[in-house]
């Protein structure tokens, strides 16, 4: 129970910030007391809801970057506690899906499923949070959350792998400086692109002498290249195609002899064909014979439950969008792409990709309400401008010089071989289309990493989607293995 519950409520008219100006203005973070019972154990806590401020070599404030904390209240050294910082990706994204989907002592609360309940939304207790093990600090990039730069002009500074590495890096100086957390074991948490920033910054700390215990990757992309369907580019094809197969097995589009089999069975049999005979097929390009491509549809559609006459219009090269569109078209469903086992209705029954994704317009309101309630109810937290969930920064990212995919796995790796007590868990999600699992794997087979380090990292799969915390059995899974994670490597 939070202690503002019994607070009436207030206008907002004196205690907002809505003039620009005053954002930048240094304020001590809002600060509230809670309690949280997990299986018959209460939990008491601190929230701490504020922003810090990055400057640049001048000393001039640039942005302010908004945060929301957690700790434990405990007798013991706070730096004897394991400190986690979290964030998710984009780029674009807030914190808020690992905040209020696994990680925060609150959580928006979907169907078992992951599907959508019918509204109104609220936050619920999380009993599956991770501060049990961890103190948390939610942080959320510029241009997203509440986190703004002075004007548009300085927020591109901002928007681009290195510089986006740069300000969070700067961020967690702060914080661990502000809040005396320098001799406490530290973590990392990134989801989707948030892996991406959060390999970057493992490489890039390790040089300014901040060392990690541990990073939890959740739905992982280290190296573009796995996931861009360009031409030239081959290789996501043969990386997706266990994740095609596995959503025309939650939908039972494969044939019989496979659709009977356990999920791990049957993609052992498409792992082996994709990076295998399908990986030299699409190397072999026009050159294939009749009699090849004839085999190659066939194996295709075994696979993903399209027709051999869609896998050849393909040029035996299935993509996202169309593959979420086709594989239930007869029914008039598309599937989703964040998570394939979701479904949804809409849109042309002729047209060759999804209008929309069912799996994110599922998670959206909840989350977004959610959030917004318990930020002025119950972290006391009052502020006006608008809370920026999912923003477009997309397509401003400046993704690096070069004609080459953005890729920081050779951070990670520098940061573990700096680093060799460094120890990184990765969660996959089985029915996950937009960052598979099957690339995540690619990425750390590929890393480069000496072979007495390769047991730094471990993998542990979900039959789920790209949150796979949605899910109740994964979520249950997931927080049974971070705990484990967490209790080996910090020593708890």
């Amino acid at each position: 129970m939070s202690s503002t519950d019994e607070k009436k409520d207030k206008p907002t008219t004196e205690e907002t910030k809505a003039d620009s100006k005053d954002w930048f203005k240094e304020e001590a973070p809002v600060a509230t007391r809670h309690e949280i019972t997990i299986g018959g154990k209460t939990l008491a806590y601190t929230a701490h809801a504020g922003k810090l401020p990055i400057r640049n070599e001048k000393g001039e404030t640039e942005a302010a970057i908004f945060f929301m904390a957690y700790t434990l209240d405990t007798e013991g050294p706070r730096q004897d506690r394991p400190l986690m910082f979290a964030f998710n990706g984009g780029p674009g994204s807030s914190s808020v899906w690992l905040h209020f989907g696994a990680i925060g002592p609150k959580r928006a609360a979907l169907n078992p499923d992951g599907t959508l309940p019918p509204p109104p939304y609220r936050p619920v207790d999380n009993e599956f949070t991770w501060l049990e093990n961890a103190d948390l600090v939610f942080i959320d990039p510029v241009g997203t959350g509440y986190s703004r730069a002075k004007d548009e002009e300085t927020a591109k500074k901002f928007y681009g792998i290195e510089p986006d590495i740069k300000c969070l890096a700067e961020f967690i100086r702060l914080y661990l400086t502000r809040y005396e957390r320098w001799g406490s074991p530290l973590f990392l948490a990134g989801e989707s692109y948030g892996t991406t920033r959060g390999a970057g910054l493992a490489g890039h700390l390790i040089n300014e002498g901040i060392a990690f215990t541990g990073i939890l990757l959740v739905s992982t992309v280290l190296n573009f290249q796995t996931l861009v369907f360009s031409t030239g580019n081959d290789l996501p094809y043969s990386l997706f195609l266990p994740s095609f197969a596995a959503t025309a097995w939650y939908h039972r589009r494969l044939p019989e002899d496979l659709q009977s089999r356990p999920l791990p069975e049957v993609l052992k049999e498409v792992e082996a064909f994709a990076e295998g005979e399908y990986v030299l097929a699409l190397m072999r390009g026009d050159r294939l014979s009749e009699s090849d491509r004839d085999h190659l549809a066939a194996k295709l559609a075994r696979y993903t439950g399209l027709s051999e006459r869609y896998v050849r219009l393909s040029q035996f090269r299935l993509r996202i969008h169309a593959f979420c569109k086709e594989l239930l078209r007869d029914d008039g469903l598309i599937v989703g792409r964040f998570d394939s086992r979701i479904t949804g209705r809409g849109g042309s029954g002729t047209g060759e990709n999804m209008e929309y994704d069912p799996s994110g317009a599922v998670i959206r309101p909840p989350y977004t309400a959610a959030f917004n309630d318990y930020i002025r109810r119950e972290l006391d937290y009052r502020e006006d401008l608008p809370y920026t969930i999912l923003g477009g920064l997309y397509s401003q990212w400046d993704w690096g010089k070069g004609n080459t995919f953005a890729d920081t796995g050779a951070a990670l790796r520098s940061a573990i071989e700096k680093n060799p007590h460094l120890r990184v868990f990765v969660a996959s999600g089985y029915y996950d289309l937009a960052t598979p699992y099957a690339a995540a794997d690619y990425t750390f087979a590929h890393l480069g990493i000496d072979p007495s380090l390769r047991g730094n990292i471990e993998v542990a799969y979900y039959e789920a989607g790209h949150m796979m915390y949605i899910e109740s059995g994964s979520m249950v899974k997931l927080k049974r293995d971070v705990d484990d994670f967490l209790r080996r490597t910090a020593g708890g």
